[in-house]
């Protein structure tokens, strides 16, 4: 592993099943698309009608600014493909990332409804497709669908939620306990050894320790000592977890 990266692949949180079945090019009626941003079975072809005739699609580069804390949210907006990085652009125009995304998600679902500036800043890690939904035109669809309704009050219900583990997890376990928990939810099985599991690695070592609140330094001494343990083993862009028992227990601790 280059001392300057480490990433993961995000667990599966009820879309990502659906994440390589996306059918058509983007701004074709895609109820798989809608699906997985709404979450639950797949919309009719009416609710997927109303929602692309107002969907405005724009695409990006990688490094391009997808979102700005300076700009007052109009639309909903969600990322149907690539990779953007959510976080915070400093004044000498650093940007400090929180948490990678990667499509079908969404990126900003509350702001637009507040008429307030997105809460967090964007940038494309990839080349990206984004879509948005002008808040205005889609209250007039909810009126005549309230299935949508519903399904976007659940949709910031799972944010909130979220947000809210996030924030127990950071005040109330330590940074082993914190990284621990964080490897154990990327966990995938390893198709090569019964009992073990892998994380495969794209993020910078440093973004991941912001998302811990841990320093790089202190990341990467976590991870010498989850070796020294026996838990971990570093090969190159992969992590192979050893003991995801043990792993386990260091999370609950």
């Amino acid at each position: 592993m280059q001392p300057d990266r480490l990433a993961v692949i995000r667990p599966a949180d009820g879309v990502s099943a659906v994440r390589s079945r996306l059918l058509g090019p983007p701004g074709a009626p895609d109820a798989l698309l809608w699906s997985a941003l709404l979450g639950g079975p797949a919309l009719d072809e009416a609710e997927v009608q109303a929602l692309w005739a107002i969907a405005q699609t724009r695409h990006v580069t990688s490094g391009q600014s997808v979102l700005s804390r300076s700009s007052t949210a109009s639309a909903l907006v969600a990322l149907r493909s690539g990779e953007v990085a959510l976080g915070f652009r400093t004044a000498d125009g650093i940007f400090r990332t929180e948490r990678i995304v990667r499509g079908p998600a969404w990126l900003d679902l509350s702001s637009a409804w507040l008429a307030e500036p997105h809460s967090m800043d964007a940038q494309a890690l990839s080349a990206a497709t984004v879509i948005e939904l002008p808040r205005e035109a889609l209250e007039s669809r909810l009126l005549r669908f309230p299935g949508l309704a519903q399904r976007l009050i659940q949709g910031l219900a799972r944010e909130v939620q979220a947000l809210a583990v996030n924030t127990h997890e950071l005040m109330h376990k330590d940074a082993p306990a914190r990284l621990a928990q964080w490897l154990h939810q990327r966990c995938e099985p390893a198709a090569d050894a019964a009992g073990q599991a892998m994380v495969r690695l794209h993020e910078r070592k440093r973004d991941v320790a912001s998302q811990l609140a841990i320093t790089p330094e202190t990341l990467s001494r976590l991870m010498r000592s989850f070796s020294r343990q026996g838990v971990i083993e570093v090969c190159g862009y992969n992590l192979r977890v050893l003991d995801p028992a043990a792993l386990e227990r260091l999370a609950q601790s």
